[in-house]
């Protein structure tokens, strides 16, 4: 299956029926934290499951999605570091425009990181080889 580059976030939830309609629920972190916005159309893909109640519990759920972000802890990536945050860190994307945090990095930079920290939203990496831009 392709990811498209949009997707902006994965979960795992049970349909439920209210009043004349069924609902499936989005957790608020996904608001508050992730890319998706009250009040904006989203589309929604509905894929089967191996047995018929696999809501995973908070703690489960957050593992789960943890472990749907496109790194793991101890990958290796080159990287470009598009933009600095707020905390004067630089901000690189990968796969599906996940979020990687790199210390000690500049704008315009190309690097190679290893992965110390992974999130559903974000992940923390640390920079392992300086490389010239071109290569």
């Amino acid at each position: 299956m392709q990811i498209p580059d949009n997707l902006l976030c994965f979960l795992s939830a049970r349909v439920d029926e209210k009043r004349d309609s069924y609902v499936l629920e989005v957790p608020k972190e996904e608001v508050t934290t992730g890319d998706v916005q009250v009040g904006d159309v989203h589309r929604v893909a509905v894929f089967a499951t191996d047995t018929a109640d696999d809501t995973p519990s908070t703690h489960e759920g957050v593992q789960h999605r943890e472990s749907l972000a496109p790194v793991e802890k101890g990958d290796q990536r080159t990287v470009d570091i598009e933009d600095i945050g707020e905390q004067g860190d630089g901000i690189a994307r990968t796969d599906r425009g996940y979020v990687l945090v790199v210390p000690d990095t500049e704008q315009g930079e190309r690097v190679t990181v290893e992965i110390t920290d992974v999130s559903e939203s974000v992940g923390f990496a640390d920079v392992i080889e300086r490389k010239p831009y071109y290569e």
